[in-house]
C-alpha cells in the first residue's frame, strides 16, 4: 500500500508528489497526459520560468521527482477510486492499487461558447487569464467576449495593455478566424474586426469524476471545497490545482504557480495526516 496516490500530472500533482517524496513517503503519481493548458505554447507570470513551455515545465518537474526513490510515476488513466477500510483502492485499467491517502489534482475542463473558430485559437489568441496572456497583446486591439461584472473588471485590467478594448456579446460574433497577427472577429452585423486576441470566461466542469464519487463537498464554483491547507471534507483526501477552491476566496485562482503552491500545501497536509491521523482530523474545519 502506498502512503499517497496522486492523480494528475500537472503542476499541482507534481509538486504534491515532490513534497511527499522529500519526506520519504511512498507515492504513486498517475498522469493521464491530458492537461487543461495542453494547447498553450508558453507559460507566463511564473518567476524564473516566464515564457517556458508547459511541456518543458513538466519535463523538469519529472526530472526532479526522479531523484526520490519513494516516488513512482506512471502514464495512464485511473478508471475509478473507492474507499476501503484503511484507505483507498484505485482501478488503473485492470490493475488495482491501494493507498492510505489521496491527492486529487485532476483539474477542470473548459466549455467554450459555440462560436466557430474559438476552440482552434483557445490557449493562443483566445484566452481566459490576462496575467498569463495579456502582455503578448500589448499596443493592439483586445477583444472581450461576454457580459456581467467580471467582464467590466477585465476591461479595466486590460486597458493599460491594449490600444483599445472592445467588448462583444456572445451573439455578436458569428465566428473568429486566426490570422498572422492575431484574430479576425466576424460580427453578425457590421464589418469584421482585427484583434490581437480575445478574452472570455468559459464555463468549467470537473475533469474527472472522483470528487463526486467520493462524496466531497463541492462549491458553487464547481470546484472541490478545500481549506487553506488544501484539506477536503474527507480527512484522508487532499485536493490542489484548478479543481480546488478555498471558499473564502471569491473565485478560483487558476495559474501554474498557484497550482504548484496548492500542491505543496496538499502534499504537506498529507504528510501531517500520515504522521498523526487523529491530530490532523481534529484540526480540519471541513471535517469537524
Amino acid at each position: 500500500m502506498y502512503d499517497a496516490l496522486v492523480i494528475g500530472g500537472g503542476p499541482a500533482g507534481l509538486q504534491a508528489a515532490l513534497t511527499l517524496g522529500r519526506m520519504h513517503r511512498t507515492v504513486l503519481l498517475v498522469d493521464s497526459g491530458q492537461y487543461r493548458n495542453g494547447s498553450v505554447a508558453h507559460s507566463h507570470n511564473f518567476v524564473t520560468h516566464d515564457g517556458r513551455s508547459p511541456d518543458e515545465l513538466r519535463r523538469l518537474a519529472r526530472e526532479d521527482l526522479s531523484h526520490y526513490p519513494s516516488v513512482e510515476l506512471r502514464e495512464g488513466t485511473v478508471e475509478g477510486v473507492s474507499e476501503i477500510d484503511d484507505g483507498f483502492e484505485a482501478d488503473l485499467g485492470g490493475e488495482t492499487v491501494r493507498s492510505r491517502t489521496l491527492v486529487l489534482a485532476t483539474g477542470m475542463t473548459d466549455e467554450l461558447p459555440d462560436i466557430p473558430g474559438l476552440a482552434d485559437a483557445w490557449g493562443a489568441e483566445v484566452a481566459n487569464c490576462p496575467f498569463c496572456h495579456g502582455h503578448e497583446f500589448a499596443d493592439r486591439p483586445i477583444g472581450l467576449l461576454g457580459d456581467g461584472p467580471s467582464i467590466g473588471e477585465l476591461e479595466a485590467m486590460l486597458a493599460p495593455i491594449g490600444s483599445e478594448v472592445l467588448t462583444f456579446a456572445k451573439d455578436d460574433l458569428s465566428k473568429v478566424e486566426r490570422t498572422e497577427r492575431g484574430l479576425l472577429a466576424h460580427r453578425t452585423e457590421g464589418e469584421p474586426v482585427e484583434l490581437a486576441g480575445l478574452f472570455l470566461h468559459p464555463s468549467t466542469a470537473q475533469a474527472a469524476p472522483f470528487a463526486e464519487q467520493l462524496g466531497l463537498d463541492i462549491l458553487p464554483s464547481g470546484c472541490v471545497r478545500v481549506d487553506a491547507l488544501n484539506r477536503t471534507s474527507h480527512p484522508r483526501i487532499f485536493a490542489a490545482g484548478d479543481l480546488a477552491h478555498v471558499e473564502e476566496l471569491p473565485v478560483p485562482m487558476p495559474s501554474i504557480l498557484a497550482a504548484a503552491a496548492a500542491g505543496q500545501a496538499a502534499g504537506a497536509s498529507a504528510v501531517r495526516w500520515l504522521a498523526n491521523p487523529e491530530a490532523e482530523h481534529e484540526g480540519n474545519p471541513l471535517t469537524d
